[in-house]
């Protein structure tokens, strides 16, 4: 038989017979290294740990977020008190110049002589001219939040008063108000102008007598002799 018959020549060497090709691990899209074997206890105490780990910061980002909402209302409440207190007071001046006119106006009242049988007609008229637009004023300052506290009788209080003088009396307990040259007057509680008043003290004590002065003199000169 020739060669040609047989496709396989003996001269020649065999091929190699083809090996096995490694299996390529499996695409992991994390990109981290495969996580190598855990028992089931090591399982559960990194669950436990993860667990923990996440609980402790809801409860660090829920304080967060109480404390910034509590001044964040704090900032509201802040803010609704300024624009309150510019409303209620933004016309204190204005408020100021009107309460001394009004008092203009009641040193006005005072000046003219009480009534008196006999009086000239013109007196009366003038005396209530003056009483009616003084109480046409006051009740206009009343509606816009302006009060008028009379202060005689009442205790001295530096938050309202201003003493302008003592008096010495036995009639009335020390720091009374005795007299009044002008009313307080508020501002919806806030004080506009204090009032100027008189206010009682007690009486000094009262000095020893020359002569019972003398008798001591005496006294002290007979327990030397």
């Amino acid at each position: 038989m020739s060669t040609q018959d047989n496709p396989t020549d003996p001269t020649e060497p065999l091929a190699a017979s083809a090996e096995p090709t490694p299996a390529e691990p499996e695409f992991d899209p994390t990109g981290d290294p495969p996580a190598a074997p855990h028992t089931a206890e090591q399982v559960m105490h990194a669950a436990s740990a993860r667990i923990a780990e996440l609980e402790a910061a809801l409860v660090e980002m829920r304080d967060r977020w109480m404390r910034a909402e509590a001044e964040t209302q704090n900032v509201r409440n802040r803010s609704r008190r300024e624009v309150e207190e510019v409303r209620q007071f933004a016309v204190q001046g204005f408020a100021r110049d009107v309460v001394e006119a009004a008092e203009n106006i009641k040193r006005g009242l005072d000046s003219i002589p009480p009534p008196a049988p006999g009086e000239p007609e013109i007196v009366g008229r003038l005396r209530e001219g003056f009483a009616g637009v003084e109480r046409s004023v006051v009740a206009l300052l009343e509606r816009n939040g302006i009060h008028r506290e009379d202060p005689v009788g009442a205790l001295f209080d530096p938050n309202l008063h201003q003493a302008m003088a003592e008096q010495e009396t036995i009639e009335h307990p020390p720091g009374t108000i005795l007299q009044a040259w002008s009313a307080a007057w508020t501002l919806n509680g806030r004080l506009l102008r204090p009032a100027m008043v008189v206010v009682a003290k007690a009486p000094s004590a009262e000095l020893p007598a020359p002569a019972a002065l003398g008798g001591i003199a005496a006294q002290k000169l007979d327990t030397t002799a």
